[in-house]
């Protein structure tokens, strides 16, 4: 039967037929979104074993930091399982240089050396990312950057240990950071033997903070491209509309 609004001839309602077909068909469905290859997110934790709370992924926007966030990231960076790496290796290492005599060698030497490690760290931690900047008014998470080659990200993380922002999302001079690990410092003399009260020890101990510091913010710019790249961490979700 030729469709409605057809002639009889058959040759003009076969023709007729098709073009009815062709309006009765749905449209076609729009270009789908292709994902875009966005900088992938931060983890908890580097390896599982180092912590990373304080990690921001690149383009989030979070609040301004309280002073329960302050306290309860810091506790987290201080008491968390992963917390016991750090000084478990630097230990390892001030036992291998011998940099403390007094403490000898040995189990019980390294154990003396962990436990100041240990302390060093949890007293640094409260310092630059809790007393400090709760009186500074400064944020003491680290913002990724994600995006540039290597030398920009490297340089924009290392800057990181002398530049950070303000609670109201400043940039600013990172007083938490180098005061800090000064005030931390000087508190490491009352509990290392007299022989190392010195200003040069003290003084070394601080470059050594702020230098961990600068090395872990390193760790923290490139380890999700590491996570993604290896472990096949998640993936980048944004998508780009086409119009």
């Amino acid at each position: 039967m030729a469709a409605p609004g057809c002639s009889g001839d058959a040759a003009a309602d076969a023709d007729c037929d098709m073009q009815s077909a062709q309006k009765s068909l749905p449209n076609a469905p729009p270009p789908q979104s292709q994902p875009v290859d966005q900088p992938a997110p931060q983890t908890k934790r580097i390896l599982g074993l180092i912590p990373n709370f304080r990690a921001v992924s690149t383009d989030a926007k979070l609040p301004p930091q309280t002073v329960k966030d302050k306290f309860m990231e810091t506790t987290q960076d201080s008491f968390d399982y992963s917390s016991i790496v750090t000084p478990a290796l630097l230990a390892a290492y001030s036992m291998g240089t011998d940099a403390t005599p007094e403490f000898r060698q040995g189990a019980a030497g390294y154990a003396r050396y962990f436990w100041h490690a240990a302390v060093d760290q949890t007293s640094e931690n409260y310092m630059v990312e809790f007393i400090v900047p709760v009186i500074t008014h400064e944020d003491t998470r680290y913002y990724t950057l994600g995006r540039g080659g290597f030398l920009k990200r490297a340089g924009y993380a290392l800057s990181r240990s002398v530049i950070t922002r303000s609670d109201d999302d400043r940039e600013v001079f990172n007083i938490s950071e180098v005061v800090g690990s000064g005030a931390a410092a000087g508190l490491s003399s009352l509990y290392y033997p007299t022989r190392e009260r010195s200003f040069a020890n003290t003084g070394s101990q601080w470059g050594l903070d702020i230098g961990v510091d600068a090395a872990s913010f390193v760790a923290r710019e490139f380890w999700p491209d590491i996570n993604h790249w290896l472990f096949h961490g998640a993936k980048p979700s944004a998508v780009i509309q086409h119009q």
